[in-house]
């Protein structure tokens, strides 16, 4: 099943696959599927082997309004990654580096599961939020690579509360603030 699943979220993305072709591809009834995975978010979450559960964190970022989002997505992305997820993230980023269909796994996992949501939350027009969230994924992955794999002092010994003084701005000013928006995209907040 987990094969079947990894191939349709890299091949249709989360919104085009279905928990019933996932189960036809894997030769299995859907209830199956539901058995053991529950839903299609959690089906995904373990397809991808993901380091977290955006449902369980997205509330934590959420917290505080608009005004702290920057700030609180940035914290959120340190605590997963420098917590007992690490391995698994590591995994998928460096597989992601060399190999297309991880990539789109993960891809899929940042903009879908956890971006998205993040961005829904402001009520902008589709163009502008997937603008927005690829700035803040683009930000998010450079910190990932330059202080867990590439390991770019004095970034990779940060504390966590430097690293959101120093990163969270701009996060919150992909999110709320004035940008050029890639794609001709208008900006409206």
């Amino acid at each position: 099943m987990l094969a079947a699943a990894r191939t349709a979220f890299a091949e249709r993305g989360f919104d085009g696959a279905s928990i019933r072709v996932i189960a036809a591809e894997a030769g299995v009834d859907p209830a199956l599927v539901h058995h053991y995975f529950g839903s299609k978010d959690k089906l995904f979450l373990a397809a991808v082997e993901a380091p977290a559960d955006p449902d369980e964190l997205l509330p934590e970022v959420l917290a505080g309004g608009t005004a702290h989002l920057g700030a609180n997505v940035v914290r959120l992305l340190l605590r997963v990654w420098d917590g007992p997820g690490r391995s698994a993230g590591l995994a998928l980023v460096r597989s992601a580096v060399n190999n297309e269909w991880t990539a789109r796994l993960l891809r899929e996992f940042l903009v879908a599961q956890v971006l998205r949501r993040v961005v829904d939350t402001l009520g902008l027009p589709a163009a502008e939020a997937d603008a927005r969230a690829s700035l803040v994924a683009a930000q998010l992955i450079g910190v990932v690579m330059t202080r867990y794999v590439l390991q770019v002092e004095p970034l990779a010994s940060a504390s966590a509360d430097e690293l959101v003084a120093a990163v969270g701005p701009t996060v919150q000013r992909y999110l709320t603030g004035d940008v050029d928006l890639p794609g001709g995209a208008a900006t409206t907040l």
